[in-house]
């Protein structure tokens, strides 16, 4: 893939222009410090440090409201002014990472919630709300917003759009692309638009037009910026049902997730399954699972939720699957626990044990990848055995944390999921050429979900380094890729929204 030259773009100078930003937001509202500018230049990502000043963006502009965003966007397309909008900048495909400078449109100061609908059950919020924030005002009129990823007590609804992330409860509720009835969008002209699934703001489906909402969910902050959004809330679950099971061997838990997967069962959130690789990570990091006895080589998680009848129907005809597959029940406190750590861990930077229990300095990430169910063997195979090469060969730079299986949804649980390698990284040993050692990894496991009829992301987007080339060459074939650039060259004319992520610059 060869190397992005924005020098033909002719981009104007952001520092000509920082006083007209103080006039639009005022001047407490633009930053030109370096430490602030410093803490917006990656997310939670790997990042490679010996690279961040490359990537740190000329100013901060915070925006309070719709009309402010609109300014900001006119100015920066009559000057080629680069803008990459963020939200928490918890994502983990770099769509928050400034990759030509400009200005960082920090998104987080937009955190109203405007509107709260119980009769229509929806809610209508500005992109810097967070869920779990959200979730304590709606449960005092017993609504409830059900997007829950890992990243839920950080994650922010703009962000969400943006990656099109993923909800761990989105076989049973949908994820963000399900949850959004209409969204307001300022385009990279300044003009604004709203989007939706009908004539109602509120309406959740439509056959009148194209589906032009879709086209934002998974941009990464390429087309536009989301100012508005009117979420489908549901009702607060009576009671929940979160059941884990062990396995001897890989191959029982593999087939007691699709008995489980095919059973019909409704009321059903996620299936989940934790790999013998991810298992013997557990036990020697995470306080859930260090007590399970070594006969227990793979786990299968059953979450339920919906009203008292319907998880007590789930709860005893899932039972009966998993001792008819071999699955052992493994207690409450297995349950609550690990579901506990799921989210409490997410923003911790060090939070990975070696064999011995001593704490090492390494950060997580994973690979998101979609596997269609025939497949998951070999290519959850197939992950560690590129995994283990180079955790062999470079010695504590990297540690293979095994993988989790999700089921995919939104309302299904069986055909594909979201099959993730978790590797650690010792970010504080890179080395620019160990950089692009981790890069080759990323392109192998690119490679490899590709070609077992698999996607490179699910549910984080593939625009980061090492995954973006292989997403070009081997996923989007077929005309999508001349689609996208198409559709990214009319609305953004100048190539100022994110400029060069997902590699969009070949547009121009």
């Amino acid at each position: 893939m060869e190397k992005m030259d924005f020098s033909k773009f002719g981009y104007g100078n952001v520092a000509d222009h920082i006083a007209e930003l103080e006039d639009i937001v005022g001047p407490e509202n633009v930053m030109t410090a370096m430490h602030d500018r410093a803490l917006r230049a990656a997310s939670c990502a790997p990042f490679p440090m010996q690279r961040w000043e490359d990537h740190i963006p000329d100013v901060v502009v915070l925006p309070g409201c719709t009309e402010e965003v609109a300014d900001i966007m006119k100015l920066a397309n009559k000057y080629k002014l680069p803008v990459v909008p963020r939200g928490a900048g918890c994502g983990l495909a770099d769509g928050a990472f400034p990759l030509n400078k400009g200005i960082c449109l920090d998104m987080k100061r937009m955190n109203e919630i405007l509107e709260v609908d119980d009769i229509n059950r929806t809610v209508t919020v500005q992109p810097g709300v967070n869920m779990q924030e959200l979730n304590k005002v709606l449960d005092k009129v017993g609504m409830y917003y059900p997007d829950d990823p890992a990243s839920y007590g950080t994650a922010v609804i703009g962000g969400r759009i943006g990656t099109n992330g993923w909800s761990v409860g989105g076989a049973g509720s949908g994820h963000p692309a399900n949850l959004v009835c209409s969204m307001e969008v300022v385009l990279p002209t300044g003009e604004v638009v709203w989007l939706g699934k009908g004539g109602s703001r509120k309406c959740r489906n439509s056959s009148a037009g194209y589906r032009m909402l879709e086209l934002f969910f998974g941009h990464q902050g390429t087309l536009g910026v989301v100012t508005e959004a009117v979420l489908d809330c549901c009702p607060k679950p009576e009671v929940e049902f979160p059941s884990y099971y062990g396995f001897a061997s890989y191959e029982e838990a593999y087939n007691a997730l699709f008995e489980i997967g095919i059973s019909g069962v409704k009321c059903a959130v996620n299936y989940i399954m934790f790999d013998e690789e991810k298992i013997d990570f557990l036990r020697r990091d995470d306080e859930a699972f260090i007590p399970l006895p070594e006969s227990v080589k793979c786990v299968v998680m059953a979450t339920f939720a919906g009203t008292e009848g319907e998880v007590l129907a789930a709860r005893k005809k899932i039972l009966g699957i998993m001792k008819k597959m071999k699955g052992t029940y493994l207690g409450e406190e297995q349950a609550w626990g690990d579901w506990a750590t799921r989210h409490d861990r997410y923003h911790l930077a060090v939070h990975c044990r070696d064999g011995q229990g001593q704490v090492v300095t390494m950060s997580w990430h994973c690979e998101d990848n979609c596997m269609i169910h025939s497949e998951l063997p070999e290519f959850t195979h197939g992950l560690h055995k590129i995994v283990k090469k180079y955790v062999d060969k470079y010695d504590n730079i990297f540690n293979d944390a095994g993988c989790f299986i999700y089921c995919g949804g939104p309302y299904r649980t069986w055909g594909d999921y979201l099959a993730e390698v978790d590797v650690f990284i010792n970010e504080y040993a890179m080395t620019p050429e160990l950089w692009e050692v981790w890069l080759d990894m990323k392109r192998e496991i690119a490679e490899l979900a590709v070609d077992l009829g698999g996607s490179i992301s699910i549910c984080h987007g593939a625009c980061r380094e090492g995954d973006v080339d292989v997403l070009i060459e081997k996923e989007l074939v077929d005309g999508q890729f001349e689609m996208m650039k198409k559709i990214k060259k009319l609305f953004d004319p100048n190539n100022i929204m994110n400029p060069g992520k997902y590699r969009l610059d070949l547009a121009y």
